[in-house]
């Protein structure tokens, strides 16, 4: 892998540098307590900014027709979930873009982030409520939320916190509510800053997980039914078969590994859109 392709037209030296910045504040991620990672969670994304002016983040510019065109994908990814009389909950929700699109349609909305000035000088329609998570804290009420959703958002957390954070999901959704996940394959990836510099992520994805492993922790934490779900036809599917994939893979040379799910059809049966059933 060439790291000026993965990362677009900067400099090799200029994503090196990214890299390097992240690369150590993961590390401090990685190495923190419980209770020190609740502070850290927020407080390093900033300072990655602070460290790399030339991040991605801070000069990608988003035009209102891409905003758009990206609400609207995953307005139909959820289409079949919601209603006029559902509870949805938008986990790591960013500049609430979806969530304020997707009030109209429901019944209650709550989005979750770890910071509230976003959405500071933004008018909230009634029905719509901004909670304050530390990073793994889902506070809405229990057995309150039908649709649960979260988008790139579990590979952020420290392995030692996707168990709680998928229990306190568990408890926020009512009998027979469901929760979308949409998370990276760990097995074409590293998807961080990483790639092409390491075979796993080391970046600001603390963890990329397969379909098997993410199935397994959300089993333990309660769900009785994972399930894949495809967007195309919105169908959801039994994850023996992503399981089979990722299980043949695993015997393959890493590189061999790497090459075959990174084409095109494998991308496509290896992405991670689990369907959790409480």
């Amino acid at each position: 892998m060439n790291s000026t392709t993965m990362h677009g037209a900067r400099s090799l030296t200029s994503v090196r540098r990214h890299y390097e910045v992240e690369k150590a504040l993961a590390a401090q991620l990685r190495e923190a307590s419980k209770e020190q990672r609740r502070a850290l969670y927020p407080a390093l994304y900033d300072e990655l900014l602070r460290l790399v002016p030339d991040h991605p983040l801070l000069h990608t510019q988003r035009t209102p027709e891409s905003v758009a065109r990206a609400v609207e994908y995953h307005i139909d990814m959820l289409r079949p979930f919601i209603d006029a009389n559902t509870t949805f909950l938008e986990i790591g929700a960013g500049d609430c873009s979806l969530s304020l699109a997707l009030a109209p349609r429901v019944k209650q909305l709550y989005a979750i982030d770890v910071s509230a000035e976003i959405t500071s000088q933004m008018t909230l329609p009634p029905n719509f409520q901004l909670r304050i998570s530390d990073g793994t804290s889902i506070p809405v009420p229990p057995g309150s939320v039908d649709m649960a959703f979260s988008n790139q958002l579990m590979e952020h957390l420290h392995p030692d916190d996707a168990l709680e954070q998928l229990t306190q999901i568990f408890a926020a959704l009512a009998p027979g509510g469901r929760y979308l996940c949409v998370t990276p394959n760990r097995l074409n990836g590293p998807h961080d800053v990483s790639r092409g510099f390491d075979t796993t992520a080391t970046g600001l994805h603390l963890h990329e997980y397969t379909v098997s492993e993410l199935a397994g922790i959300m089993k333990k934490a309660g769900f009785r039914r994972v399930q894949a779900y495809f967007t195309s036809g919105h169908l959801c599917i039994s994850t023996a078969p992503a399981i089979a994939l990722e299980g043949a893979l695993a015997c393959l040379p890493r590189s061999l590994q790497w090459t075959l799910a990174s084409t095109r059809p494998l991308r496509k049966a290896l992405g991670i859109k689990l369907i959790a059933t409480k």
